[in-house]
């Protein structure tokens, strides 16, 4: 599987570009880079049977399934569209993320 380089990052608020959930937004939960998919809140819902255990009662629950990279776009903070994003090097060595559209630095949220 071909891997490309990731622009998105655990916290960003993401818009989805393609699929049955096109135009939600969500926060990315997780990101699994070796696959290039990523789980956004409230995005690509799926319905699971689970057995009762100790801990649950069991059922059918509603959760996050995983998606595409490529289906999602970065929400810029300052103009909040769905933006390209670029990656610039700023004169001290650190590598940020810059919105095309508003030329603003995007900064990662922890």
């Amino acid at each position: 599987m071909k891997t490309f380089k990731i622009k998105l990052h655990k916290n960003d608020k993401v818009s989805v570009i393609a699929g049955k959930d096109k135009n939600k937004t969500g926060k990315i939960l997780t990101i699994l880079v070796d696959k290039n998919k990523a789980k956004v809140e409230g995005v690509n819902m799926i319905k699971r049977h689970v057995k009762p255990n100790p801990k649950t009662q069991g059922g059918i629950i509603e959760q996050e399934a995983f998606i595409h990279l490529s289906n999602l776009m970065l929400i810029c903070p300052k103009c909040s569209e769905p933006a390209r994003v670029s990656m610039k090097i700023l004169e001290d060595g650190k590598k940020v993320r810059i919105c095309k559209k508003c030329g603003d630095v995007i900064p990662i949220v922890k």
